[in-house]
């Protein structure tokens, strides 16, 4: 008779419990691809870096927020700067040397003036472009004697001049005096308007340096000459000849080209036959030989 193991009968329940070591180790649940109908688990952002440009742009931030209105300042300056500086480059001026300059600003600001004034009706610009040569030597004369005296010893500034217009300027506490040589008044009315800030005479002086080292002395006064404004559509010695004596440039005389010159610093306001432009010539006539 076989022997009774007793624990072979046993109820479950008292069967002896197996070490855990002994059990045998689940498997771990799978995660669900996407390919198996799940969705992959969301992954964190990557946070900014601690230092660098991540952390530069958060401190910048910051900054922001704190100081809004001197962040805005700062701006305001580096944006003047950069369209201030850009004139050390821009707009081109060597090609002066040869090309004679189209359109000036001084000409694109009568134009949209007139139209402006008179919507429908089409600007007439007089002008006709002259070489220095056939210009008379009284008007060439004329014009640097009461205009830049110093014209052909500065480099583009007249330091002295300069100096008597600031002092003027002081006592009226306004821009009244410019003190602008030949050369300034040529980049004035190449580039700009004639707004008086100090921001367009620092653009005004970039240009001038600019011209004075591309172009010689009587290249700055032959385009002088021929695209400065003498009356209301009248720009250049040629249409101004024309129109004030009805003879070319060429043939001006003396006194001709003295009325002429003392017209430049209001000529939409002067006329030759003005008692003020009569007074003002006589005085410049002495000056001329």
């Amino acid at each position: 008779m076989p022997a009774h193991h007793p624990s072979e009968h046993a109820p479950a329940s008292s069967r002896p419990i197996m070490p855990p070591h002994d059990r045998m180790a689940r498997p771990a649940p799978e995660i669900p691809s996407a390919g198996q109908g799940g969705r992959p688990p969301a992954r964190r952002a990557a946070a900014l870096p601690a230092c660098g440009w991540g952390e530069s742009l958060r401190r910048y931030a910051a900054h922001l927020r704190q100081h809004p209105v001197r962040s805005l300042v700062r701006w305001a300056i580096a944006l003047i700067l950069l369209d201030t500086l850009r004139y050390l480059a821009l707009p081109p001026v060597a090609y002066l040397t040869s090309i004679n300059p189209g359109e000036t600003a001084m000409m694109e600001l009568r134009r949209e003036a007139f139209e402006d004034a008179h919507p429908g009706k089409e600007w007439k610009m007089r002008q006709r472009w002259q070489p220095l040569e056939r210009i008379s030597p009284w008007l060439r004369q004329a014009v640097v004697a009461s205009e830049d005296d110093r014209f052909y010893e500065h480099h583009g500034f007249d330091f002295k001049l300069l100096w008597q217009a600031a002092e003027r300027n002081w006592e009226k506490g306004r821009l009244a005096a410019g003190g602008s040589t030949i050369s300034q008044q040529l980049a004035k009315n190449l580039w700009f308007s004639p707004e008086r800030s100090l921001l367009r005479k620092l653009k005004e002086a970039l240009m001038t340096m600019r011209l004075e080292w591309w172009l010689e002395k009587d290249r700055i006064l032959e385009i002088y000459l021929n695209v400065v404004e003498w009356g209301q559509g009248i720009f250049g010695a040629e249409a101004a000849a024309r129109h004030y004596f009805g003879k070319s440039a060429a043939a001006l005389g003396k006194r001709e080209a003295a009325q002429l010159a003392v017209m430049l610093p209001a000529p939409l306001k002067r006329s030759p036959r003005s008692p003020l432009v009569q007074r003002l010539s006589s005085r410049l006539m002495r000056r001329m030989y």
